[in-house]
């Protein structure tokens, strides 16, 4: 029961983060895919047998997650403008 210890002292330090459900729960399956594809060499077939679903499911969150990424990335604020000196 090692790993159920060590799940329920994680729960604990994001219930007392206030991290609500549905975020733990995404980044949770996020971080298993993005650790099972490394394992496997970003193989999706071989990934997919591993956690047992099906590759096209796999494929679709891969992209999902990537798409997600990329929107973040471009939403990260610009640096401000230097104010240039008079004359």
């Amino acid at each position: 029961m090692q790993m159920r210890a060590r799940l329920e002292a994680l729960i604990d330090e994001m219930l007392d983060g206030r991290i609500m459900l549905d975020e733990a729960i995404s980044e949770f399956e996020k971080l298993y895919i993005e650790k099972a594809l490394s394992r496997h060499k970003e193989h999706l077939s071989k990934t997919a047998t591993t956690l047992g679903i099906h590759r096209n499911t796999l494929s679709k969150r891969v992209a999902a997650y990537r798409t997600h990424e990329r929107a973040a990335a471009k939403k990260k604020p610009a640096k401000p403008a230097r104010k240039r000196r008079s004359r």
